[in-house]
């Protein structure tokens, strides 16, 4: 995995983005094993370096991902370098610069120049004093990458956590559930599952809505009408998908371990039992996409920002993780480009009479 490249955008200069960035880089060494690029500022990385008392540290100013080195801490710089950093605030200037990070590395990962990008936190305010127009992460790369959907996945060593509405108010949360929308996530997971997560035969448990998942209409119409007519679709399409499960009781008695994937309805439903079960060992994965894009399970912790006390776990998780899905999309393509060669090779040996060939020189998957 040596020769993957990972742009990194710096998140809100303000938080803890850069401290745990740099203590997965310079303290656990996570860039030895592949070609890291910070985007953000030498100035401001350097403030932040103090901030972890890490000696030794050496920056490599680039203007292009093709000048990286992997021995180094590589940075383009994205913005004029004097910026005034207030630690634990958002401010216009903090969601400023996280944006112009983002923005260039969302370039340079659309154009191929990086394998894979990892996101460190921004904070929601700041980005709206910037004028940011989406509401978060996934919103803004799903647009950049141009697609229809895309599918916010929380992952952990034991659980992979997918929802169907992101970033929205509790009270349009109803209005948003359409079985074409649950149908689409619940596609678009056994794909990730299937391809990104090597795993053959995926089973995806999917979440009610309501309370009891309806109890048969009782509490709510749209477990029944909406939700379990896109389950069945699905399974008509090959998925292994399975519910609407009463979301309290699927966690609270262990059946989540059961499953490859789940597919809860809204934000907390889904991130609340994630983090109680996985926090700090998170990661959050942007599935669907051409591109692959990873991010830690925590946000700008502006609480405890600037005291050297942020824990790097998720955020080398989140490296890890990119890294690694890189590795199975190619091996993916690799596998399936040498499948279509060896149908070509078998329907040239039919064309030539030699068919009692066939199956000792190229034996069927």
């Amino acid at each position: 995995m040596s020769n993957i490249t990972i742009g990194i955008s710096c998140g809100d200069i303000n938080g803890i983005g850069l401290e745990v960035i740099l203590k997965a880089l310079a303290i656990r060494k996570v860039g030895d094993n592949f070609t890291t690029i910070i985007y953000g500022s030498t100035k401001v990385v350097a403030y932040h370096k103090n901030i972890i008392t890490q000696e030794n540290i050496q920056f490599h100013s680039i203007s292009a991902p093709s000048e990286a080195l992997q021995d180094r801490i590589n940075i383009i710089n994205c913005w004029p370098d004097n910026v005034n950093i207030t630690l634990g605030k958002p401010t216009d200037l903090s969601g400023k610069c996280a944006f112009a990070a983002l923005e260039r590395a969302v370039k340079d990962l659309k154009t191929g120049d990086l394998d894979a990008l990892v996101t460190a936190p921004i904070h929601k305010k700041a980005m709206q004093m910037a004028d940011f127009p989406f509401i978060g992460h996934t919103e803004y790369i799903t647009n950049e990458f141009k697609a229809k959907e895309s599918l916010m996945l929380m992952v952990s060593d034991a659980l992979r956590v997918g929802v169907v509405t992101n970033h929205l108010p509790l009270k349009e949360v109803t209005a948003a559930i359409t079985k074409e929308k649950v149908l689409r996530k619940i596609l678009i997971m056994a794909e990730t599952l299937r391809i990104d997560f090597n795993t053959l035969k995926p089973t995806i448990a999917v979440l009610g809505l309501n309370p009891h998942a309806g109890d048969d209409g009782a509490i709510g119409p749209e477990d029944d009408n909406v939700i379990r007519p896109a389950i069945e679709e699905a399974k008509a399409r090959g998925v292994l998908a399975f519910g609407p499960f009463p979301a309290d009781g699927f966690f609270g008695s262990g059946q989540f371990n059961k499953y490859d994937g789940i597919l809860a309805m809204y934000h907390d439903q889904g991130l609340v039992p994630f983090k109680v079960l996985s926090f700090g060992d998170g990661v959050n994965y942007t599935a669907g996409l051409a591109s692959v894009r990873t991010s830690p399970d925590h946000g700008t912790a502006y609480d405890i920002a600037g005291k050297g006390e942020a824990d790097e776990g998720s955020f080398i998780k989140a490296i890890y993780l990119a890294a690694d899905i890189v590795r199975h999309r190619n091996e993916y393509l690799d596998m399936h480009a040498n499948s279509l060669e060896r149908r070509k090779q078998k329907s040239l040996i039919s064309e030539t009479g030699e068919d009692e060939l066939v199956e000792d020189v190229l034996p069927e998957e």
